[in-house]
């Protein structure tokens, strides 16, 4: 069970150095602005407040978003049969197993990893693995190549984890073999953010760290995914195949 909060927590807990970052320039913006004539100084005092107004935005809509929304609650997902297999795939931070496995308690649960440190260096991830271990037997992947035998999987999920895989053509391999391992009945949820004007005012210039709707429909096409139906938790979107 997720706790009160805790999706907006993290959020400041495993970023915490942008925030004091943002609360050191304030600071020193407020403290200096005297120094400046009175019109310099009202704008800066309106620049200061404008990027106050950004944070405590972004933080409200985080908290919308990861713990008001009821998206973890998991009512989205379509009805599981007994005896199903589900992959649950994540780019080192893993909020979704634990909920998939109490959800769908007969489902055979595999989980896979792609996070290498080498490769995905932002800190907030290596925060977010010492405060949440990876789940029971979690195995490390390439996002090349999935461990798993053609038309094997009844559902696959990927949450919030496919963006971290910043190279397109990467990313459609990874989409491919998504393809190769689902069976034709079966299917694939793919959540993420989009580089929107929602996510835009929400999260001002971290929506970079996103890709637009028009980019993943590129992947998906490439991969020859075909989308079943998009569900919106503003500013999510997830995707079903």
């Amino acid at each position: 069970m997720r706790k009160p909060f805790q999706g907006v927590v993290n959020i400041i807990r495993f970023n915490w150095h942008f925030y004091a970052i943002a609360f050191m320039l304030l600071l020193v913006i407020v403290l200096t602005g005297n120094q400046f004539s009175e019109s310099k100084h009202t704008i800066i005092f309106a620049v200061a407040l404008l990027a106050m107004f950004s944070v405590l935005t972004s933080l409200a809509v985080s908290f919308y978003v990861y713990d008001l929304s009821g998206f973890y609650k998991m009512d989205w997902i379509k009805a599981i049969p007994t005896e199903s297999i589900i992959v649950n795939i994540n780019a080192g931070f893993d909020e979704t197993s634990n909920l998939l496995k109490e959800k769908f308690k007969d489902a055979e649960l595999v989980v896979f990893d792609f996070y290498y440190p080498a490769k995905h260096t932002e800190v907030s991830i290596k925060r977010a693995r010492l405060a949440y271990p990876p789940f029971y037997n979690t195995k490390q992947i390439l996002t090349n190549h999935l461990p798993l035998t053609n038309d094997s999987i009844d559902n696959i999920f990927v949450t919030m984890a496919a963006h971290e895989i910043r190279n397109e053509e990467e990313r459609t391999l990874f989409f491919n073999e998504l393809k190769r391992a689902v069976k034709p009945s079966g299917c694939i949820y793919i959540t993420e953010h989009l580089r929107d004007l929602p996510n835009f005012l929400a999260y001002t210039i971290g929506f970079f760290h996103f890709y637009s709707k028009e980019n993943w429909m590129t992947v998906f096409g490439n991969a020859g995914l075909t989308i079943n139906q998009e569900i919106k938790y503003i500013p999510l979107s997830q995707y079903l195949f």
